[in-house]
């Protein structure tokens, strides 16, 4: 009994592991890097996109696309758009292909370089109407030294050369309308670009015509105005432009397409309420 009891206790130690703990290698460090890199990036895409104008954008582009285009009118051929910003809706293609919609047919495609003929032998008509063409279109669109445009007004027209001439269109934009809301009845707005477009005509002396378009409506009208309203709303641009100086016997027709040609891919869009004027070419004029 007394040897039993001088015996030393048994003592057991147990080690508690903690699972987790201790160093991670510092791979989330380089996660946090590349999420505040990309944070960065973005934010500076915003910054650009805010602070510069439509060329400055479409330089950038053609920077970080340094090679072949595939279009003639854009260095950015290879990317998504063409080379062309997703803000350009509301001015669509001042590019120089002449098509007036994305999807654009062969009539409303210009031909050639300079969309006059084929092969590039010009007449001494064509030579005349590629120049006169083309110092219009700078005056409208702002691309001469000394424009005729105001910025206001600048932004509601559209130029680009066709087969049959220059087509001049005048859109309407949300908060900026050419006719009081589902009326025939111009706004100011449109007596300042009726006066500016009559000048610029003046300025050649190849007869003209006018065509007038509008946005759809509800399938569910019982009697739908698009055709009246297209029609009633170019004749009433065509007393504004002679009011202003076009003298009457240069324009050839006035015709309203009503809903059927959308210029964006809404139809019901405000951006389809528009107007043109062309300017024939010699040729088209004699026809």
């Amino acid at each position: 009994m007394g040897a039993q009891s001088n015996a030393k206790p048994v003592i057991i130690k147990r080690k508690k592991v903690v699972g987790g703990g201790g160093h991670h290698g510092g791979a989330w460090k380089v996660a946090y890097a590349d999420f505040v890199t990309a944070m960065m990036a973005f934010f500076l895409l915003m910054w650009l996109l805010n602070a510069t104008t439509e060329q400055q954008r479409k330089g950038i582009s053609d920077y970080f696309s340094p090679t072949v285009p595939i279009s003639r009118t854009s260095g950015g051929g290879d990317g998504a758009f063409g080379g062309e910003s997703v803000f350009s809706q509301e001015t669509l293609l001042q590019s120089g292909s002449g098509a007036s919609q994305p999807l654009a047919t062969s009539s409303q495609q210009v031909r050639g370089e300079m969309g006059l003929v084929e092969g590039g032998n010009l007449s001494a008509d064509q030579e005349a109407d590629a120049q006169a063409f083309s110092t219009i279109e700078a005056m409208l669109t702002g691309r001469s030294g000394e424009s005729m445009v105001s910025d206001d007004l600048l932004r509601h027209i559209v130029t680009r050369v066709t087969d049959e001439g220059l087509v001049i269109e005048i859109f309407e934009l949300p908060g900026a309308l050419l006719f009081e809301p589902d009326q025939t009845s111009p706004t100011r707005l449109l007596q300042d670009l009726s006066m500016l477009l009559a000048s610029a005509a003046n300025l050649v002396i190849n007869d003209a015509a006018l065509a007038g378009h509008t946005r759809a409506r509800p399938i569910t009208l019982v009697r739908n105005p698009v055709w009246d309203l297209s029609t009633a709303r170019v004749d009433q641009f065509r007393q504004r432009l002679e009011d202003a100086g076009l003298a009457a016997k240069r324009i050839r027709r006035i015709a309203g397409h009503a809903d059927r040609s959308p210029a964006v891919s809404d139809p019901m869009d405000l951006r389809n309420n528009r107007l043109e004027l062309i300017l024939l070419r010699s040729e088209s004029g004699q026809n």
